[in-house]
């Protein structure tokens, strides 16, 4: 009872302290929105009155922060020993080696710089202008990464390739590489900027360009006479990769005819390798065959995994494996590289290859770790014992700064402030220490952190906590009503808003199942309910019309991985990515063109064996669960109103 009574007043200080003053929470509150408009008077007013506050640290940071470019190195100094080891400090600290070094104050810049801080491209720039200050050579490999980052670059970059121009290091073939990689990725405005590094006559039409980036067909209809000078062949590539994009079939038609014949080689089989890659993600027949008129074109770890993804849908293992063979190592650890290439092995009469290939990952708690397990003839259990952090061990959690900074920060609303701060404080924890913070989130209410962090452990779990199911009794309510899986609607839940009631995402979902507004007015006048954007947030509300929905879409569908992906992505996007023919349903998942929903429904159906296996204490093996996907039919149902 006295180490209870300790944790419960460590735990809600900061909550306890503020709730008694309710007008330190607006006073915080209206600090924040004047850092967030730039109003250094009014944040500094407010933090006078706000001294002592738990979250002083913000205060402090959110000040600097806007007179950074007239800071003196013993303010910053002073903060970091105030604040030693914080998350705001760490943010300031990045900010300060941004101003120094476009102050070029190198020696404080080098004094502060640490191995992290290069994983932001513009510090690595001002690392490499400290090293070039001082005679340092910088490895032309990292210039060359650099260079070929698909995004305009930060000025202190752009010095950097100014640099590098100037010694005659950036020649016009690397300008050009430049430009292709930019084009790929729609990023015109820095493709100006890069041309300025070719003489003019050297340059693309502009008019040309443009045409390529609004109206590539028109353009291919009748593109430049001459194709001699590489402007006119770069725009012509251009308007192919832009109509690709939207019809591979139309782009290859292009480049099948008279246009590829004028093409030299290089190009074409640059032009066919990225139409292919186009083609895969269409789903269209043709995309491994254009893939081989690509030839010796140069493919990328996407392209790479696009082409596998192709000879999945067609059963081509043989094609799979040369498509995975030359990826990079980091893209051949993927778990599902790893998986698929076990299948082809074993589908080749490689039987002892495959099974090496499976149990590196046979075991994982994910979606190939388990199908591998499967594969293997292993049933996927929920790791056990579980390990429940002590009264102890969560009072030393509560301890923290860091976390109570962040549970304080959700108590305030500032969910992006908070997650950013938990998430920098337990980087580094070890297994019980993770859990132990998971847990003293899972007593706060903020159940996407004991989640988030109880799904980080390595040796050590508690899939209690990282598949929590809160809300449960409602849930059993509208599952049992709808006849739908409790475990799978779940694992969608867990998938959607880590169980989080008021759940807002940027395209305007919300709630635990994250309902778009149109969808619950749809779902609300199906049923009868009364709709009111208020009630949409409510529990029993928003699980009433997101299992509704589910209900709808299964019905429609007939499949929960068609469903899993229906609810993310949308029914009709759903419905087209099926296939002519019976699909797998790994086979379908993998091959989904969306990085985020093929994400999603790999996860979601994950998460469904796990919730089935702790709350229900069933296994139905996941494989069985994915099913076989079945071809679009005139007979099916189609209740096309689904939003």
């Amino acid at each position: 009872m006295v180490i209870f009574r300790a944790l419960t007043t460590i735990a809600l200080a900061f909550a306890t302290a503020c709730a008694a003053a309710p007008k330190a929470d607006e006073d915080f509150l209206r600090a924040y929105d004047a850092f967030r408009v730039g109003d250094a008077v009014r944040l500094a007013r407010l933090a006078a009155q706000l001294k002592g506050h738990p979250l002083e640290a913000y205060l402090d940071y959110w000040q600097l922060k806007l007179l950074i470019e007239s800071a003196q190195a013993p303010e910053v100094q002073g903060y970091f020993a105030r604040y030693p080891g914080s998350f705001p400090a760490e943010r300031l600290r990045g900010d300060w080696l941004k101003e120094l070094g476009r102050r070029a104050e190198w020696q404080g810049f080098d004094a502060e710089l640490l191995p992290p801080d290069r994983e932001d491209l513009e510090i690595r720039c001002y690392a490499w202008q400290s090293a070039l200050a001082r005679g340092i050579e910088v490895a032309p490999e990292e210039l060359r990464a650099m260079w070929l980052e698909p995004r305009a670059l930060p000025e202190s970059c752009t010095a950097v390739a100014a640099r590098m121009t100037a010694e005659g290091r950036i020649a016009a073939g690397d300008a050009w590489d430049r430009v292709r990689v930019l084009l790929e990725s729609g990023q015109l405005a820095a493709v100006k900027r890069t041309l300025e590094n070719l003489p003019p006559a050297e340059r693309p039409n502009e008019r040309l360009l443009a045409q390529a980036a609004s109206s590539p067909q028109k353009l291919l209809a009748r593109p430049p006479k001459d194709l001699a000078s590489r402007g006119a062949r770069e725009t012509v590539l251009f308007a192919l990769l832009r109509l690709a994009r939207s019809d591979a079939d139309a782009a290859a038609g292009s480049l099948g005819g008279e246009l590829g014949r004028r093409l030299p080689e290089a190009d074409l089989r640059y032009a066919w390798s990225r139409v292919a890659f186009a083609g895969a993600r269409q789903h269209r027949p043709q995309a491994l065959d254009w893939y081989r008129r690509a030839g010796s074109a140069a493919l990328s770890d996407e392209q790479l995994a696009w082409k596998a993804r192709a000879a999945l849908r067609s059963g081509d293992w043989q094609t799979l494996r040369d498509a995975v063979d030359p990826m990079s190592a980091a893209a051949r650890r993927d778990p599902a590289w790893t998986y698929w290439y076990a299948r082809a092995l074993g589908a080749l009469g490689h039987a002892d290859g495959a099974y090496a290939y499976f149990l590196r990952i046979a075991g994982e708690p994910s979606f190939y770790g388990v199908l591998a397990a499967e594969e293997l003839g292993y049933t996927v259990t929920v790791p056990q014992p579980f390990h429940a952090s002590d009264e102890d061990e969560v009072a030393q959690a509560a301890g923290v700064p860091g976390l109570a900074r962040a549970l304080e920060l959700y108590r305030l609303g500032l969910r992006a402030e908070a997650t950013r701060e938990w998430l920098y404080t337990i980087r580094d924890m070890p297994d019980a220490q993770l859990l132990a913070a998971a847990e003293l989130a899972r007593r706060a209410g903020v159940f996407d952190r004991a989640i988030g962090t109880a799904d980080r452990t390595a040796q050590v779990h508690n899939f209690r906590v990282r598949y929590l199911a809160p809300y449960r009794d409602v849930f059993q309510e509208y599952t049992r009503a709808f006849e739908l899986d409790e475990s799978w609607v779940l694992g969608l839940v867990r998938q959607e808003s880590r169980f989080i009631p008021d759940a807002k995402s940027s395209a305007g979902a919300r709630g635990l199942m994250q309902l778009m507004p149109k969808t619950a007015r749809w779902v609300a006048r199906k049923i009868g309910l009364s709709y009111s954007p208020a009630r949409v947030e409510e529990v029993p509300t928003n699980v009433e019309l997101g299992t509704r929905y589910l209900k709808f879409v299964l019905d429609d569908l007939g499949s929960p991985v068609l469903a899993s992906a229906a609810y993310n992505a949308g029914p009709a996007r759903a419905r087209r990515w099926r296939d002519a023919k019976p699909l797998e349903g790994a086979v379908y998942a993998e091959t989904i063109p969306l990085n985020e929903t093929r994400d999603y429904v790999k996860k979601v159906m994950a998460n469904t064996v796990f919730y089935a296996a702790l709350l229900e204490g069933k296994y139905v093996s996941l494989k069985q669960r994915l099913g076989i996907v079945p071809p679009a039919s005139a007979a099916e149902h189609a209740d096309r109103e689904l939003p």
